[in-house]
């Protein structure tokens, strides 16, 4: 069993709160020489010794180990002001180093973690971790532009959610003992949290959130349905919330684990949840984890496809270049594990998309989609179905090969263009012999209509000359 600071122990008195502010002289001498932890207006004292002592540690009976573990904890539960950087350092740094020792105590101690200590590790942590946000100092905030404003507590905050994960990584962990302190209340205080602004914590939270879905089973469900409130409430009411990403990520660790038949509420958070995350503004900060959600769905049940696919091309944005090059991307993904069956279902609404992209005039837009020619897996499934997608690309990719003004484009277009005259010369003839003939009938009508409009100009203009001579 490791061993907790004995001298420690014998300074560790029960804890005092100081309710007075003055006194007389013989109380306020005996407090100099003790060090101060502050909580909003109260004073929680420790001895002196407790700094002095820190680096003596000494055996103590089992018997006792329990009992001092507890104090420690209850005097981590002690908050200070990292607003001021020059109060309390004293204080601050008696409890890093408690902290620190909690965290090796933990991690080398067997049977350490008796029933009694649980509710007093969750009180620990909960005073330390659970507290109001700030609103962000900028209220022009960019999380795409801007840095985050870093969590000013950190140097405590770190070494908690550091203990907490010992905690429930260790190997005496008892998830029936567990679950009577680590309850939905508890997980809910921990959710709200995935908003700061502090990507060094909502790392550490990803990491915590994931354990304790893995050891209680009882709350994997309700810790889905939060989630899933959450995003509801960030796509159709807020278009903030920090932590998209991480939750995100622990998202595609459970799809992954999802047992085959999905249930129905599965599949409808795919639809109702995961593609509407499509549309908000800032999809740039959590579009890979989205993405990959996304394709692990597919890989379970590649029946999804088809209404994925739809739902993407529901949501292709109109007026953002950026955003259009992660669509690309997706789909490209999407491509990569699709069925043949499956791709066929798809395929025509798919590519009048891509067809549409191939013709923008944003390069970046049009370079991604013609990088699809490079994916040996697409281009097999392109040509087999090339009487299908010829057809709807070749228009779009004759006109940009004599037309677009960046040369790259035109140089992968002529690729494209090669490639599917190797595929299949007949049609390809057939679809060059059609789009000159179509495309001299439109010259044709656009002479046509020029002159009825000569024609009618040329008309009005003479009437009006006869109407002033009368």
């Amino acid at each position: 069993m490791a061993k907790l600071d004995t001298k420690k122990q014998r300074a560790s008195t029960p804890i005092k709160q100081n309710h007075v502010m003055g006194g007389k002289s013989g109380e306020a001498a005996s407090w100099r020489s003790k060090v101060a932890f502050h909580m909003c207006s109260l004073s929680v004292a420790f001895p002196s010794t407790l700094h002095a002592n820190r680096a003596s540690t000494a055996d103590v009976p089992s018997s006792e180990q329990e009992e001092l573990f507890i104090r420690k904890l209850r005097q981590c539960c002690v908050a200070f002001d990292f607003m001021d950087p020059v109060a309390d350092l004293k204080g601050k740094e008696i409890k890093r180093a408690t902290l620190n020792e909690l965290v090796d105590y933990i991690t080398a101690g067997r049977g350490v973690l008796t029933e009694p200590v649980y509710p007093e590790i969750i009180k620990m942590i909960s005073a330390n971790l659970f507290r109001t946000l700030p609103p962000s100092e900028n209220p022009d905030f960019d999380p795409e532009e801007d840095d985050p404003t870093l969590e000013a507590s950190w140097p405590h905050l770190q070494l908690v959610y550091e203990f907490f994960l010992r905690f429930l990584e260790s190997s005496d962990f008892q998830p029936t003992i567990g679950k009577k302190v680590i309850d939905q209340k508890f997980v809910l205080q921990l959710l709200d949290l995935f908003d700061s602004e502090d990507p060094r914590e909502r790392d550490f939270l990803k990491t915590v959130l994931h354990r304790i879905y893995g050891k209680f089973l009882g709350l994997r469900a309700f810790i889905r349905k939060q989630i899933n409130n959450i995003f509801l409430r960030f796509i159709y009411e807020t278009e903030h919330f920090n932590g998209v990403g991480e939750l995100l990520e622990i998202l595609g660790s459970i799809i992954n684990g999802f047992a085959l038949p999905l249930k129905a509420e599965h599949k409808q958070f795919l639809v109702k949840v995961l593609l509407p995350l499509h549309k908000v503004k800032c999809l740039s900060l959590y579009h890979a984890q989205l993405a990959y959600c996304v394709v692990q769905f597919l890989e379970k049940d590649a029946t999804l496809t088809e209404s994925v696919v739809k739902g993407l091309l529901k949501f292709w944005p109109k007026t953002c270049s950026q955003k259009e090059v992660m669509f690309l991307g997706e789909i490209e993904e999407i491509l990569d594990v699709i069925e043949p069956s499956q791709f066929v279902k798809i395929q025509e609404p798919l590519f009048r998309q891509i067809s549409r992209c191939v013709s923008s005039p944003h390069f970046q837009v049009a370079e991604r989609a013609l990088y699809f020619w490079n994916n040996e897996y697409i281009m097999s499934l392109i040509e087999e179905n090339n009487h299908v997608i010829m057809p709807i690309m070749f228009p779009a990719l004759y006109r940009i090969s004599k037309e677009h003004w960046n040369q790259t484009i035109v140089a992968l277009v002529y690729n494209v263009l090669k490639t599917f005259m190797e595929m299949n010369s007949k049609l390809f003839d057939e679809l060059t012999a059609s789009y000159k003939s179509e495309r001299q009938k439109n010259r044709w009508g656009e002479k046509r209509q020029y002159v009825r409009m000569m024609d009618e100009q040329g008309r009005t203009m003479k009437t009006g000359d006869e109407e002033k001579e009368l």
